[in-house]
């Protein structure tokens, strides 16, 4: 099978020589971020708990750009010494460790007087303490000597997440962390920094229930820009805050949430199809229950 090239924004070549860890980068956003960063020339360390699926994306990512190259890491980065002996891999493979993407996470709806404690801590260590794991590891264990970029994704949480309090939380603590971790690590050359989606277009709007489905058939409506977002517009943020371009940036944050938080119940959102998006990874494909139909 011939897979396009992802039509990236960047020049060619602008990751060449680095090595960049992504957590998460078996599916959805995390497998677009993969494959841009491979095909700016970045070394890619490609981190989940399914071998099998971090091994497809990397036939994806071959079949694209050939000379790319690729390792895997089966990892729960929940576990503190699992987390430290996969930073302890990548640096064994690639022999450094340029840039972090944070992208795993997960989540899962509830109101908040169903959350059980058991649920609300997975989600929460899924969200947040696994971001702080593994950042730590890439500082303490190469970032510190040698500098670098760390880039998390938090979400859509300004004013409350009603129906994922949990993940809200751990989100908004996420964005807390980046702040802090930015101010005390600058000295050593580390940048941190955080890209919040909002209501973007993946596989992952699948996983969730009927209810949760079709809620998202209708949610681009609250958008200014009255439509979703594509997960190489996620991509591009990512990237740029990795980048040179980025380098007087640090603590900070880019929403790609179409203006999601700018709307306002005192306005009315007039409907229109004048925004469009930026559709730079050839093999994204729209979640089934957004197909024209789906029940």
């Amino acid at each position: 099978m011939t897979i396009a090239s992802y039509r990236s924004v960047f020049r060619p070549g602008l990751f060449a020589g680095q090595t960049v860890i992504v957590t998460g980068g078996g599916s959805g956003i995390g497998r677009c971020i993969a494959h841009e960063l491979a095909s700016l020339g970045a070394r890619l360390a490609l981190v989940g708990r399914k071998v099998e699926k971090l091994e497809a994306i990397r036939t994806e990512i071959a079949t694209a750009a050939a000379e790319a190259k690729v390792s895997l890491h089966s990892c729960d980065i929940r576990d503190e010494a699992g987390v430290k002996q996969m930073v302890a891999d990548v640096l064994a493979t690639h022999g450094r460790i340029d840039g972090l993407v944070n992208n795993a996470g997960g989540q899962y709806p509830q109101p908040v007087r169903d959350i059980t404690l058991k649920g609300w801590d997975a989600v929460v260590r899924n969200n947040l303490h696994g971001g702080f794991l593994v950042s730590r590891e890439a500082y303490t264990q190469w970032m510190e000597a040698h500098g670098g970029a760390i880039v998390n994704i938090i979400a859509d949480m300004w004013m409350g997440m009603p129906g994922m309090a949990h993940s809200g939380a751990a989100r908004a603590g996420m964005l807390s962390f980046t702040e802090t971790a930015a101010c005390e690590w600058g000295h050593a050359g580390v940048r941190v920094n955080a890209v919040a989606p909002g209501f973007v277009a993946s596989s992952g709007f699948d996983t969730y229930g009927p209810e949760m489905k079709a809620k998202f058939r209708s949610l681009m409506k609250t958008a200014p820009l009255q439509r979703y977002g594509t997960e190489a517009e996620v991509s591009s943020a990512v990237a740029y805050l990795l980048s040179e371009g980025a380098a007087y940036i640090t603590g900070s944050f880019i929403r790609v949430d179409g203006g999601v938080p700018n709307a306002r119940q005192t306005w009315k959102l007039e409907e229109h199809s004048r925004s469009r998006p930026y559709e730079g990874f050839p093999l994204a494909k729209m979640p089934e229950c957004l197909e024209p139909g789906a029940q």
